[in-house]
């Protein structure tokens, strides 16, 4: 079992950056791939970005590419998602989920696991 639990999110301003963490529980966390889905208000669930256990493997949404660096510590059991020059469209809740399967991630899946989302708002 691994529990996930973000923070980091909340309001900013268009042009700004915020750095969201994810928290996990479980042995097996370091073998995962790890990534991150956002829901804008209103719209279906996306996929933002997805990085597998050795970080040596990483993709991102057209949407965040160049802006959003994701990274995972597994001395820690955490994984992190830097977003820089965010813009209004941005503005979603945004879960960290985890997975055996890189693939599962990219393609979203049948993911395993999911965190229960922290919201980030970015005023224009």
């Amino acid at each position: 079992q691994v529990q996930l639990v973000e923070s980091g999110g909340g309001l900013v301003q268009a042009g700004g950056s915020l750095r969201l963490s994810c928290a996990a529980s479980g042995r097996t966390f370091s073998s995962y791939a790890v990534g991150w889905f956002r829901q804008p208000p209103g719209k279906e669930r996306e996929f933002v970005a997805v990085v597998n256990w050795s970080e040596r493997l990483t993709y991102y949404a057209d949407s965040v590419k160049g802006r959003f660096t994701i990274s995972r510590d597994n001395a820690k059991n955490t994984v992190y998602l830097q977003m820089n020059s965010l813009k209004p469209e941005d503005t979603a809740v945004y879960y960290c989920t985890a997975d055996p399967q890189y693939n599962n991630i990219l393609l979203g899946r049948g993911v395993d696991y999911w965190g229960q989302g922290t919201q980030v708002t970015v005023s224009s």
